[in-house]
């Protein structure tokens, strides 16, 4: 199993220059995974930062940022397009990264919450569903692998359960196309952990680990040995990666509600929560 942390933990946005910075800390402090958060489409040269990556021995994923113009059941074709555009330059990130798996919300905008019918779900679901097949066939060729993250209810009223998530990745059916799941997110919609990882099973390609109140793993009330347990009935030996934020990055704060320290540092953060996943799951 690889232990990763999302450097949203520290920085936003990422650069070529914060790459250079972060990777050496990440590897000093024990982690083997760097995930890499994508806001703006040239705030990093991919090829440049790959061969940081490679000569500090990390692995490598992409985490989509789906904002505002960047949703593929929006409304309005041209953000629609915008989405589609946006995960395709993710594909083509990770792979001249180095790495395979594109994570995220691949279907809305974070924060955008609306009211829908039954009809207008199904609508939008054999909406994403094309879409996604789309991206899946781009990611594959290129040997890339999406992984669809529900998110918390107020986040997006879209997907929320892995079981939706599960639904969607299915009627996809590409291999490109798999699942990866948020204890923070899990933790406020499932009322089972263990049973939601279960149900993912060979579905899930990547999980990201924090707290209740998205502070280091093992810091809070998630119950971690219902997701120890699960994770190992179903074999994953995929990455875990701690994805927190800082408040001191005004435009993360707003948009994940991070108003105060979670950890004394956010160093401590990252070193607290590794220290807590390699002694559950290692």
């Amino acid at each position: 199993m690889k232990f990763g942390v999302n450097t949203w933990v520290w920085v936003s946005p990422l650069t070529t220059a914060g790459i250079a910075e972060l990777a050496p800390k990440v590897k000093q402090m024990g982690f083997d995974w760097f995930e890499v958060p994508l806001e703006g489409t040239e705030d990093i040269d991919y090829k440049q930062a790959a061969a940081v990556l490679r000569d500090n021995g990390l692995a490598v994923s992409v985490c989509a940022a789906m904002g505002p113009d960047r949703d593929l059941i929006h409304p309005d074709k041209a953000i629609r397009d915008n989405g589609m555009a946006y995960l395709k330059h993710c594909i083509d990130a990770v792979s001249t990264l180095g790495g395979t798996n594109v994570v995220g919300p691949l279907y809305s905008s974070v924060g955008r919450v609306w009211q829908m019918t039954g009809d207008e779900r199904a609508r939008d679901t054999d909406l994403v569903v094309q879409q996604l097949r789309i991206l899946a066939d781009y990611a594959g060729a290129k040997g890339a692998v999406l992984g669809v993250e529900p998110l918390n209810r107020f986040e997006t009223s879209f997907i929320n359960l892995a079981s939706q998530a599960i639904e969607v990745v299915d009627r996809v059916d590409r291999p490109a196309c798999k699942v990866m799941l948020d204890t923070f997110h899990m933790n406020i919609e499932e009322q089972s952990l263990g049973a939601a990882i279960r149900a993912a099973g060979r579905r899930l390609v990547q999980v990201h680990s924090c707290e209740n109140d998205r502070g280091a793993p093992g810091s809070g009330h998630i119950p971690w040995n219902d997701v120890a347990a699960a994770l190992k009935d179903i074999g994953y030996n995929g990455p875990v990666v701690i994805e927190s934020f800082t408040n001191k990055v005004k435009s993360i704060a707003r948009a994940a509600a991070i108003w105060r320290s979670l950890a004394p540092s956010q160093d401590a953060l990252a070193a607290d929560g590794l220290k807590f996943l390699k002694q559950l799951l290692a």
